[in-house]
């Protein structure tokens, strides 16, 4: 059997990935017959201020403190999610892929690892178009990197960034991520099944509206009877502040009143049922429980 130039880059990426990122799938979750795991995309590399936008350097030095946040960068894992039941193979966001940051883009190479390829992955489901989360739809030769799956996203989310006005609306520091989603959702154009809020997506996945970090973000509750976790996306994008303070505003967020109400409801719904949760961006692998303390609440990874 022949190599082609594609091949190669994902046996290298694999490679690569392996050694710059411990572990592929850093928390598991069986479901009945769901199989649910989370892969590393590789990790993020933001500016503090990213999530204290606004605060003034002496209180934010005091905000680092308070939560135990390095002085420098912070670098918060990329958890995509899997799920495999029999005659599906589904991907909640496709990773960051090229070109967004050097830390990110490995989901391949850790899909890969686990047995799975590009041409077996019959979905990929969005929670929001965040550089993040689409751009991995495509790869290094601008081919569309999943060719036979179907792609689900919220109707909203998708009217929002595939608008070509949201690049001169959505402020100077986003510009880029409006221009490079509208990229590649139009080669998603002919392929994408949009849904709203509350559908059953799939059998046993149903969606959930959690917007405020984009205006359509979506959260996806998968379900075997009686037994859920619910895969956040970026509602709640951190496992310090937005856990133990989830009203107070987020720079991450686009739109920060609105995101804190959906962070609160969710939360309060997680910790009242002990619903398992997938967070994007969460340590450990992203997958855990949240738990009440106080006013606010604390996340406890599973075991």
């Amino acid at each position: 059997m022949g190599f082609t130039r594609r091949d190669f880059g994902l046996s290298a990426a694999a490679g690569l990935a392996a050694a710059a990122v411990p572990g592929w799938a850093s928390a598991r979750i069986n479901l009945g017959n769901k199989r649910i795991e989370t892969v590393s995309d590789g990790y993020l590399t933001l500016p503090p201020e990213f999530l204290f936008d606004g605060l003034e350097p002496d209180a934010l030095q005091q905000a680092l403190k308070q939560y135990g946040l390095p002085a420098g960068p912070l670098t918060p894992e990329v958890n995509v999610t899997l799920l495999r039941e029999e005659g599906r193979v589904v991907l909640f966001d496709a990773g960051a892929g090229p070109g967004f940051q050097d830390s990110a883009g490995n989901l391949t190479g850790a899909l890969e690892v686990l047995g799975v390829t590009p041409d077996q992955v019959t979905h990929v489901v969005f929670t929001h178009c965040h550089p993040d989360h689409l751009w991995g739809v495509l790869d290094d030769f601008d081919d569309l990197l999943f060719p036979g799956a179907a792609y689900l996203m919220g109707q909203g989310e998708w009217e929002y960034w595939f608008d070509p006005k949201t690049a001169d609306s959505i402020g100077s520091s986003r510009t880029a991520m409006a221009i490079g989603a509208r990229r590649r959702m139009e080669q998603l154009e002919d392929k994408v099944q949009l849904f709203r809020d509350g559908e059953e997506i799939l059998p046993g996945v149903a969606a959930h509206a959690t917007p405020g970090h984009t205006p359509g973000h979506m959260s996806f509750e998968v379900r075997d009877g009686s037994n859920s976790v619910l895969v956040l996306g970026d509602a709640v994008g951190n496992h310090h502040v937005s856990f133990a303070d989830p009203g107070r505003p987020v720079g991450a967020d686009q739109e920060p009143q609105t995101a804190a109400a959906a962070r609160m409801r969710l939360l309060d719904r997680l910790a009242a049922e002990q619903m398992q949760l997938i967070g994007y961006h969460l340590p450990g692998g992203g997958i855990g429980r949240a738990e009440r303390i106080g006013s606010g609440y604390r996340f406890v990874p599973a075991v």
